[in-house]
């Protein structure tokens, strides 16, 4: 066995620093469950190796014993019959969970966890279950965790309490807090609400608070973490806003404005004398689009065009959408098409991805999801970008393809017939 293989002071350290890292030093800090005095093996020199590298095993013994008093060491006979009777370490035993910590250079932070701990269990006994479960999350955030108890006992308190999370009138608790430790503060609610009912201090589901793309349109007008937060817990929340542009250059509504902000249940409701619809997701193209009789231009961002999810009105209207070309964006237009079926894309082909190749950037998280919404064309051109048929993480944001190129494309789409082209770009 070569000397590396032999348990170093350096390799006994390790294995502290991974009960530690996984919290179990902490968690035998505020609970103990017996597992001290705790006792470490040693892999060890063998009597063959003791008679030829005598020297070598002399210092690793020496190495080890160096350490003695956060732990001590049991030892073994090893080598009478070739060397002589010689007792080398065989295991290193902590009397305590203090020892070992203190071996780590953590009783600082230990003690910072026992206070802190200490006050979580002042806010409410229940919570302490939290601190079991997450010791170092609770080193983390420091007092911020005893602030999100407190916001979580207020939750648990007052459900339903129809004030906007401003309003909360805990000292020290503001809208930015709440949107920091959102999570933090619904499996501290969990642990509450569930240890209170059952007794069980097991780690209870907390909400679950959707961030996939697919929440934009299934979660309406709750489309982000913000949003469900308050619908979860009975706060009101400030409605979501749609802006878009009338490109008529006539619109004769809204008293002549042609860029509009509107609540989304207001867009809902519209009456408007519009054939097309240009949902874009870059604000400088928003603005740039050109006149164009009987459009409208929408602006949304992301996954952000939940809006369109209850516009009954966008059935009877040819709906384009423009996006980036990369997994994403194609992945937003398959969800359009969830809602709406007839969306149409623009300036999303494999044309203009090749004409624009100076202008490429990466994507950093390409998505893999299967999509079943795409046109043939569109399908190809994904799964070209999936697979990195023109190199990995290939993209082309939409503000980067030249306004010329993008003015002559919308010029030739918008001499095509206004009706909905079902037929022609039916998806796959």
């Amino acid at each position: 066995m070569p000397h590396s293989a032999w348990t170093s002071l350096g390799d006994l350290r390790s294995l502290s620093l991974k009960a530690w890292n996984s919290g179990a030093l902490l968690r035998e800090v505020l609970e103990p469950a017996g597992l001290y005095p705790r006792r470490r093996s040693l892999k060890r020199p063998t009597a063959a190796q003791l008679l030829s590298d005598y020297g070598a095993v002399r210092a690793w013994a020496s190495e080890l014993a160096a350490g003695v008093g956060a732990y001590s060491l049991e030892t073994m006979e090893a080598g009478g019959r070739t060397v002589g009777s010689n007792r080398i370490p065989s295991a290193a035993v902590f009397a305590a969970v203090q020892d070992e910590i203190a071996f780590l250079g953590k009783a600082r932070e230990a003690a910072r966890f026992s206070s802190l701990a200490d006050g979580l269990n002042g806010v409410d006994p229940l919570l302490t279950g939290w601190a079991l479960r997450r010791p170092l999350k609770l080193l983390e955030l420091a007092n911020d965790a005893l602030l999100a108890g407190r916001v979580a006992l207020w939750l648990r308190d007052n459900p339903s309490p129809g004030i906007y999370v401003r309003q909360l009138g805990l000292p020290g608790v503001h809208t930015k807090f709440i949107d920091q430790h959102r999570q933090v503060i619904e499996q501290m609610l969990a642990s509450l609400v569930s240890c209170a009912e059952t007794g069980d201090t097991a780690e209870p589901a907390a909400a679950a608070d959707v961030s996939e793309p697919d929440a934009a349109l299934e979660n309406g007008s709750c489309r982000t973490p913000a949003a469900r937060f308050a619908k979860r817990h009975g706060f009101l929340h400030p409605p979501e806003l749609v802006r878009f542009r009338l490109l008529d250059p006539d619109p004769g509504v809204f008293g002549g404005a042609r860029d509009i902000t509107v609540t989304a249940g207001a867009f809902t409701a519209l009456t408007l004398q519009v054939d097309t619809v240009i949902a874009t997701e870059n604000q400088v193209n928003f603005l740039a689009l050109p006149d164009q009789p009987g459009a409208l231009a929408l602006y949304g961002g992301g996954y952000g065009f939940s809006s369109l999810r209850d516009a009954s009105w966008l059935k009877d209207c040819r709906v384009q959408y423009w996006g980036d070309i990369d997994t994403h964006g194609f992945r937003i237009l398959d969800q359009l098409r969830a809602v709406h079926p007839h969306v149409e894309s623009i300036l999303m082909d494999e044309e203009t991805l090749l004409a624009h190749k100076d202008s490429w950037g990466t994507e950093p998280a390409p998505s893999q999801a299967e999509l079943t919404r795409l046109t043939r064309s569109e399908a190809a051109l994904y799964e070209h970008l999936v697979n990195g048929t023109h190199g990995t993480g290939v993209r082309l944001e939409q503000e980067l393809v030249r306004w010329d190129w993008a003015l002559g494309r919308l010029q030739a789409i918008a001499t095509i017939a206004t009706e909905v082209c079902d037929d022609n770009n039916s998806p796959s």
